[in-house]
């Protein structure tokens, strides 16, 4: 049987925590910065935990 190759988009964009969360980029950080205030931005910056929901689809594709 063939091994299972990890998808590379999915790897690009998520990371896994040493305890088995999956992290992700919050969206809304890439036009219309000026608008958005600092407060907003540093918020929007920083990695966030991918629903549980997600998390099996995105652990399939990333090989785990």
């Amino acid at each position: 049987m063939p091994k299972m190759k990890t998808h590379s988009g999915t790897k690009k964009r998520f990371k896994v925590t040493g305890s088995g969360k999956i992290m992700k980029q919050q969206a809304g950080m890439r036009h219309n910065l000026e608008v958005k205030s600092t407060k907003r931005k540093s918020r929007l910056n920083k990695d966030q935990v991918l629903a549980k929901s997600d998390t099996k689809v995105i652990k399939k594709l990333l090989g785990l």
